[in-house]
């Protein structure tokens, strides 16, 4: 896939939520899932596209206050776009690009972030999933292992 379109906001509406995640891999393979304080859903992380902004720019923007990595934003490989119920606002969709990336330093918690857990997408995971990591983002990750 070449990658989102810049200005593409066919799906954009009063719930509609514009995101950019990543799945963020070790070398050894897991993913990496985090949670947000106040909340249960593990999901990637990443967050919200602000007007006029481009989906890598904002994924390396969230990365960096989410988990304190700097990444360019010419860095992630993109994967697609997919849409979900919102696990922490309801009644919203998540509409989703999605966007892959090795990690190879040491991540830190930060911001909204209350845990971050690498897991192995292929095994068991005893965890609540957000509908977007659980329905698209974890058979994306099988797929592209």
């Amino acid at each position: 896939m070449t990658g989102p379109s810049d200005g593409d906001d066919v799906t954009a509406g009063a719930d509609i939520l514009q995101i950019a995640v990543a799945m963020l891999r070790r070398a050894d393979g897991r993913l990496l899932l985090v949670r947000k304080q106040g909340t249960s859903a593990f999901m990637q992380p990443g967050g919200k596209i602000e007007p006029g902004e481009e989906p890598r720019v904002a994924l390396a923007r969230e990365l960096g206050e989410e988990l304190g990595l700097a990444i360019k934003p010419d860095a992630f490989d993109y994967r697609g776009r997919a849409s979900a119920p919102a696990a922490n606002e309801p009644g919203m969709t998540v509409v989703a690009e999605i966007f892959a990336l090795r990690v190879d330093g040491a991540i830190t918690v930060q911001a909204e972030i209350a845990e971050a857990v690498w897991i192995d997408p292929a095994g068991p995971i005893n965890l609540p999933l957000a509908p977007l990591t659980r329905d698209h983002v974890l058979p994306l990750a099988l797929v592209a292992a």
